[in-house]
């Protein structure tokens, strides 16, 4: 079975279709609000849409890796990594 990824360009069509908006408005909206996303995991904070999931952005500490290259060990630094835990109601519509 081949999977297909939907394109950002399906989504915008697919928003401006359902909302009886223009293209060019469903893509600004789309854009407005994976800046918002963005920008709230940047400062630390989860992202909940009720009926969809959470997003959150938790901290990685520093940890000794290995060079998958070379095999020798090195240091992976701190960070934060995205992450996204979907809701009840999106597991169950996937059934």
């Amino acid at each position: 079975m081949t999977q297909r990824s939907v394109t950002r360009a399906e989504i915008v069509a697919s928003m401006a279709a359902a909302g009886g908006w223009t293209k060019v408005a469903a893509d600004r909206a789309l854009r407005a609000l994976l800046a918002s996303i963005r920008g709230a995991l940047r400062r630390g904070q989860f992202v909940t849409l009720v009926g969809f999931g959470t997003f959150s952005a938790p901290r990685r500490r520093p940890r000794r890796g290995k060079n998958p290259r070379t095999g020798r060990p090195m240091q992976v630094t701190a960070g934060r990594t995205p992450h996204f835990k979907p809701s009840r109601d999106l597991k169950r519509s996937l059934r």
